[in-house]
């Protein structure tokens, strides 16, 4: 038996293994949502039996918001951890899905087959291309290939409130010598990617306060100062005329990126004209003189997320509010400090404050710095080279724009190097209507995981 009973194993069940991913896709697991708390409860106990089927000792472990599912299996060679989520986003606008979120199925699309449903990509089908390409290795070897972790979060769509605490309380269990996270995407169709650097983020939200109750806008437009035009001002001097953060400070831990790198990302398949024009885009918007693919990986922002204030409803009334609210995320590169930036954003805006007006802060902090992998260790070539086997195509190493706090926890707290290999396309509207997770990339990745289990296993 070898390897490429594996890989024979993984497409004669690719059917089945489909078939599995579209019961756990029927389950609405929203963690943010209260309301449904069970079905978070009913995806991780799937998830436990799943995983029991493989001999895994697997269990759900209860905690203060949805659950954690923790397995182990005893083997030869590395220890490896592998994380993943099982909650998925809320599905609203519910209108704007040509098909019901928690109704699966299979489409032809001119790109060729998807699994359409909330969850496909983010991030069910991605946890399950690991755990089928486990479920293969074990049906040809009876056992699986090395000694393995599985850790899978319920809240990680919901800022994860559970998850540093569980980990500090459960270290020595969760211990390894490396982890793994199936949560990322590929540069580009058919480009096998191993990230090297996630951004980090800060989240804020404040009000602007003027008056101490909505005014009538005849009786005191003119004189009265408008919550709604001081916070568009504050919100305009964040940036200036070149896309740059005008916020004294903010770069601050920010380094350019070296000419080799730079070399790297420009050979690694990005299509810039592509991936703008996917969204409606002519040009980049951001920090001008750097690439899309640098404003997207390397560079720091501060985007504003939500703003509102005033009357919302049909027609017209004839208010001059008394509140304005802003929501605002910054993503953060190299070493900087997201609570002193914090300062810093807020700073700014009090600076700004004309007379009569107030700021309040939301109270619950929430940043994570941003994470840079070990590229240097071993593992690292071996399973770039175990993906370039399996795509025909050279796999590249990547930045990434998006930030996965748990790269970071891991170091922190269990002293693990973190390796993250996902199968996503950017084009699969995670967080969004219609989400979908190509067939390739769930046969492909099953089948890419196996090479890479294979490669660190023989390794050791």
């Amino acid at each position: 038996m070898s390897l490429d009973d594996v890989l024979d194993r993984i497409d004669e069940d690719l059917d089945a293994a489909m078939d599995r991913l579209m019961d756990l896709l029927r389950i609405p697991s929203i963690s943010t949502d209260p309301s449904y708390a069970a079905d978070c409860d009913r995806a991780a106990e799937w998830l436990v039996e799943d995983l029991k089927s493989l001999g895994v000792s697997a269990a759900r472990r209860d905690t203060p918001g949805r659950p954690m599912v923790v397995g182990h299996v005893d083997g030869d060679g590395p220890h490896l951890l592998f994380y993943g989520h099982y909650d998925v986003q809320p599905v609203d606008p519910l209108n704007l899905w040509d098909t019901p979120p928690f109704k699966p199925r299979i489409e032809d699309t001119p790109n060729g087959r998807v699994i359409r449903a909330r969850g496909a990509s983010d991030d069910k089908g991605q946890l399950m291309t690991f755990v089928e390409a486990c479920r293969a290795w074990k049906a040809v070897h009876g056992t699986l290939p090395c000694k393995l972790t599985f850790f899978l979060e319920g809240e990680e769509e919901s800022g994860s409130p559970s998850l540093v605490p569980f980990m500090r309380d459960n270290a020595d269990e969760l211990k390894a010598d490396l982890a793994l996270i199936c949560d990322t995407s590929m540069v580009a169709p058919g480009v096998p990617s191993i990230a090297s650097q996630l951004r980090g983020m800060l989240k804020d939200e404040f009000t602007i306060v003027g008056p101490r109750i909505d005014l009538h806008s005849g009786h005191y437009g003119g004189p009265a100062l408008n919550p709604l035009r001081e916070i568009a001002r504050i919100i305009a001097s964040f940036h200036d005329e070149t896309g740059r953060v005008a916020v004294d400070g903010f770069y601050d831990g920010v380094h350019e990126v070296p000419d080799d790198l730079k070399r790297q990302w420009e050979s690694c398949g990005f299509d810039e004209k592509l991936y703008l024009e996917s969204v409606g885009f002519t040009q980049p918007h951001g920090e001008q003189g750097y690439t899309a693919l640098e404003q997207q990986w390397a560079r720091p922002t501060l985007e504003v997320n939500g703003l509102w204030g005033g009357y919302q409803g049909a027609g017209t009334k004839t208010v001059i509010p008394s509140q304005a609210h802003c929501k605002f995320t910054c993503r953060l590169v190299g070493d900087m400090d997201p609570d002193r930036l914090r300062d810093k954003i807020r700073a700014h805006v009090e600076a700004r404050l004309s007379p009569d007006a107030e700021v309040r802060w939301d109270g619950s902090l929430d940043g994570s710095p941003a994470a840079v992998m070990n590229t240097d260790r071993p593992e690292f070539e071996q399973a770039r080279q175990a993906l370039s086997d399996e795509w025909n195509r050279e796999a590249v190493l990547v930045g990434m724009g998006g930030s996965i706090p748990i790269a970071g926890y891991f170091k922190e707290i269990l002293g693990l190097d973190t390796m993250l290999i996902g199968f996503a396309n950017e084009d699969d509207a995670i967080h969004s209507p219609n989400e979908k997770y190509d067939v390739t990339s769930f046969h492909k990745g099953m089948r890419s995981w196996a090479r890479v289990l294979d490669a660190l296993a023989r390794s050791a």
